[in-house]
């Protein structure tokens, strides 16, 4: 995780927002959260852009409606609640909201 942070904040400048040790860390990506997650905290293999909601179940609801797949949640986590859905094009994306 240390790794991967550095060479986001290092290599594109992202400031980082919030880390949690080996687990999880989220960067600025200029208004849209860049994600890196690792052990329980994973949801996939590759990093994926997470964006901040009022109500993740409504989000869910609204995006599901316009052709998103919800594949994970909406699930409580320790930092957030936050759902997993993968866009009409196949491209993975979270929706969070403080827990």
């Amino acid at each position: 995780m240390n790794s991967s942070v550095a060479f986001y904040r290092d290599g594109l400048g992202l400031p980082v927002k919030f880390a949690d040790g080996d687990r999880f860390a989220a960067l600025d990506g200029g208004g849209v959260t860049f994600a890196l997650a690792a052990g329980d905290e994973a949801l996939g293999t590759t990093p994926v852009a997470s964006f901040k909601v009022d109500s993740v179940p409504e989000a869910v609801d609204r995006l599901t409606a316009l052709g998103a797949e919800l594949v994970l949640g909406p699930s409580r986590g320790p930092h957030e609640v936050r759902a997993l859905l993968n866009d009409p094009a196949g491209n993975p994306f979270v929706v969070y909201a403080a827990a």
